[in-house]
């Protein structure tokens, strides 16, 4: 029953998202923008250690696109509790958690294309993979992997703000310091000290920097003595281990808090 619950729920997202496709163009136009931006018109201006502006650019491109991939779990959340659709269900013999995996569900695929035009995306601007098929293929389930857990993290952020509106200001103010304030668009050596140090353990520079390695993106560049950089695979591994351990059981309880209301 809980598996046919939450494969029910997955299904009416993904109808949801079929019937209003402008929320898979809007997701993936940004990234792209971004990649345009970023390899034609400053990557000329932006000189990387040891390889080619575009080979760094497009792990960071990925990353940014799943960990902004993710607040969808967060607005939807947030627009069924206004739209009273968390009390219909409520009404249903149905596990409640099975609101919350098909949620996150539904985002694991809209990532998984969007990752999929980000690939499509680089491969026209110069980028390529460099390593073999069996390890790109673990450069995109880590990345995917990551925003799977992520979206916990997001849609229990969606179940305690007021209004849908909230949680767009909300997440950018987390995801834009954790994004930019990274290895994604320039290497942290570059970075003034206090940021260097923030940049080095920030877990979205340990993703960027196991998806360079798994898709052959790293060149020359000397990897910073840190141990989540030294170690980038499993500590991506361990932090959305923990991201599910921790974000999961939190969730299941505020759904069950605020459906009793």
């Amino acid at each position: 029953m809980w598996f046919s619950d939450g494969w029910m729920i997955t299904k009416r997202n993904l109808l949801k998202m079929k019937r209003s496709p402008d929320m898979l163009l809007f997701a993936v136009l940004q990234p792209i923008m971004f990649v345009l931006l970023f390899s034609q018109v400053y990557g000329g201006s932006i000189a990387v250690e040891g390889t080619d502006y575009t080979q760094f650019l497009m792990a960071g491109i990925f990353a940014q696109t799943v960990v902004f991939g993710s607040t969808f779990s967060g607005a939807a959340m947030a627009q069924d509790l206004k739209d009273g659709i968390i009390d219909r269900f409520r009404t249903l013999p149905m596990s409640g958690s099975a609101v919350l995996i098909g949620r996150t569900n539904a985002d694991l695929v809209l990532n998984a294309i969007s990752v999929l035009i980000m690939m499509g995306t680089g491969l026209l601007v110069g980028w390529r993979v460099n390593t073999s098929l069996s390890s790109s293929l673990a450069g995109v389930g880590l990345l995917l992997l990551f925003s799977y857990a992520f979206s916990w993290v997001m849609a229990l952020l969606g179940m305690s703000v007021k209004t849908p509106e909230v949680i767009n200001n909300a997440s950018f103010m987390i995801l834009f310091p954790l994004t930019f304030i990274s290895n994604a668009f320039v290497q942290s050596s570059n970075l003034p000290t206090p940021l260097r140090i923030f940049a080095e353990w920030n877990p979205v520079s340990a993703l960027v920097h196991a998806a360079r390695e798994l898709f052959g993106n790293l060149g020359s560049a000397p990897v910073p003595d840190v141990w989540p950089l030294q170690h980038a695979v499993e500590t991506v591994l361990i932090g959305a281990a923990l991201m599910l351990v921790v974000f999961v059981p939190l969730c299941i309880r505020k759904f069950a808090s605020i459906s009793s209301r």
